[in-house]
């Protein structure tokens, strides 16, 4: 049985000579929803004092904000078009919902054939496009669960989360599966490998604390390691660590 420190290992040897294209797909995932990212918000605060105010957050970061600065007409204006800012709002939402989906899937697809030892290729991203009603679907209940083993507590809430991890890799060797055959074989998959999981995970804590310091730019390198190392770590628990080795007999 490998620990964290021989799935770090792996991803690092997995990375070498590779670190740009995983670094530029990582960041791309992100900015799409695939994973780690809040998504784009439309915020529009009306204050009786001191008028409207819309801003446009990306990734839990203000792009662009009016400010307290409109004039009266624009103001008026805004507050009259609240329910097409809403709509649009939704919309986007949506639309984010739906493509962060594929992507989560396709971002797995990408890191698993970067721990076997293949190209790893940045159309892997989109791959599962035709498959978007069950990546959709996939991602739906897995939110639904998780919340609703929340309203428990919130130990069950985490609980839940990890048993459902696996689900986006399964779902790149296995699209024919319905998100609810995925989620179902995520949760058997994990059962007794919750805590090591944990354990992967909490191992980069250390890594996390240093990308802080460097106002989030270190993350750009953190999030394709640490990646890499649940792929790896997905190989292992699946018992299909001979997809590796059948391509690249030197691992």
């Amino acid at each position: 049985m490998k620990y964290a420190a021989d799935f770090r290992s792996i991803a690092r040897d997995a990375l070498r000579g590779k670190w740009a294209i995983s670094v530029v797909v990582g960041l791309i995932a992100v900015l799409l929803g695939g994973t780690g990212s809040n998504g784009p918000e439309v915020k529009l605060n009306i204050d009786l004092s001191s008028g409207a105010n819309v801003s446009f957050e990306y990734a839990g970061q203000t792009i662009i904000s009016t400010g307290g600065g409109l004039n009266p007409e624009v103001q008026a204006l805004i507050v009259g078009s609240t329910i097409y800012i809403a709509l649009a709002a939704i919309a986007m939402a949506v639309i984010y919902f739906l493509l962060g989906s594929i992507v989560e899937v396709g971002y797995s697809r990408f890191n698993l054939e970067l721990v076997d030892r293949h190209d790893p290729s940045f159309d892997s991203l989109f791959a599962y496009f035709s498959y978007w009603k069950t990546t959709a679907a996939t991602r739906f209940l897995q939110s639904l669960y998780t919340l609703l083993w929340s309203l428990l507590f919130i130990i069950p809430g985490i609980i839940a989360a990890y048993s459902y991890a696996m689900t986006g890799y399964i779902l790149a060797e296995h699209p024919e599966l319905t998100a609810s055959e995925a989620i179902e074989r995520s949760k058997q998959m994990m059962s007794g490998n919750r805590w090591r999981l944990f354990c992967l995970k909490f191992s980069f804590i250390g890594w996390s604390i240093l990308c802080s310091f460097t106002l989030g730019i270190g993350n750009l390198w953190l999030n394709p390691y640490k990646q890499a190392a649940i792929a790896a770590f997905y190989r292992e628990i699946s018992g299909t660590e001979q997809y590796a080795y059948a391509y690249n007999t030197d691992i």
